[in-house]
């Protein structure tokens, strides 16, 4: 009998145990898990859904504890991912295939923009470019080193412009030579400073558009969910949970019965940006995310092979790095 005791004690402790350990996984058999996701950029429109999914329990009805954090010029999401610092993470096809051209085992999981918001406003009256031939003779705003500089080449050389029949004009963050009329065309993000700008313009009584290279078949991926290699061979129920999570919250974020709430929400985050032009920028962003099938998070392969082709032909990689072995189009 005395020894009958404390068997039974530490088999009622294992038993237990066992319990809190099984509690403590998820479907598949794998841990839940806490989770680092790193932004691309600061807290605004283009981080409605990852706010949507954490404020909303997106993750947590899928058994995942996850951290959203702001992204900017010195965190950058690969790196962080390579530390083991985030499990996942946002980054441009550019910063994506530069990972991979230095061995970085970086795998997309999902393309959150459809079409590049980075695009060009003009004053409308007088200027209507229905073909970059009409660049010619042209000041075009471009920042030299960044994406926006790479995909003005990649379409002037598309179409047989010679260098220097643009006036390339160096950008930065002071929109002063744009509102002046001493730059034709500005660089911009369509869904975020374009709204801004279009605004003002408009109350000035100046009407814009907005040229766009996918329109001319220059197709430079944006923004994509990425993962590690080893975190999606070793962690696939979760790297499935977290994609889905977030690709549902993006699309019930976007949905135009649910904008008051993703305004409201963006603008607690963003206090800067008065909530009727978040609901502009909303609008912006909706277009630029949902695809004609309405597949959120389609991979466009042929898109992300054109981006390769161009960083390499413009010498920004030294080789190709197929990039389509890193891309999960049809799944995990």
């Amino acid at each position: 009998m005395n020894g009958a005791l404390p068997r039974l004690v530490f088999l009622l402790g294992l038993l237990v145990l066992v319990s809190l350990l099984g509690g403590c996984r998820q479907r598949g058999g794998e841990p839940a898990a806490e989770l680092n996701y790193r932004l691309k950029w600061l807290y605004n429109i283009n981080t409605a859904g990852d706010l949507y999914a954490q404020e909303h329990g997106f993750f947590t009805s899928r058994g995942l504890k996850v951290t959203v954090k702001p992204g900017g010029p010195e965190r950058d999401a690969i790196r962080e991912l390579e530390l083991g610092r985030a499990q996942f993470g946002v980054a441009s096809a550019d910063q994506v295939i530069r990972a991979l051209a230095k061995g970085a085992p970086i795998v997309v999981i999902a393309q959150l923009f459809q079409q590049n918001p980075l695009q060009w406003i003009y004053r409308s009256a007088g200027a209507c470019y229905a073909s970059p031939r009409q660049l010619r003779g042209k000041t075009v705003g471009i920042t030299f080193g960044g994406n926006d500089e790479t995909i003005m080449r990649a379409l002037l050389a598309k179409y047989r412009i010679a260098p220097d029949e643009v006036n390339l004009f160096s950008v930065r963050y002071d929109y002063t030579p744009f509102y002046r009329g001493e730059v034709d065309l500005w660089p911009i993000y369509r869904n975020a400073e374009g709204i801004v700008i279009a605004e003002k313009m408009a109350k000035a009584g100046e009407q814009t558009g907005f040229f766009v290279p996918d329109l001319f078949a220059v197709r430079f991926v944006a923004n994509s969910l990425i993962t590690t290699r080893s975190m999606l061979e070793e962690n696939p129920g979760v790297v499935r949970s977290f994609r889905d999570a977030l690709l549902s919250a993006w699309q019930e974020a976007m949905a135009p019965a649910n904008a008051a709430r993703t305004i409201a929400l963006v603008h607690a985050y963003d206090q800067g940006t008065p909530a009727e032009i978040i609901a502009k920028q909303l609008d912006a962003t909706r277009q630029l995310m949902l695809p004609e099938n309405g597949r959120l998070g389609r991979i466009d392969v042929a898109a992300w092979q054109q981006t390769e082709k161009i960083m390499l032909e413009q010498g920004v990689i030294d080789s190709p790095v197929a990039v389509e072995k890193a891309l999960l189009p049809d799944g995990l």
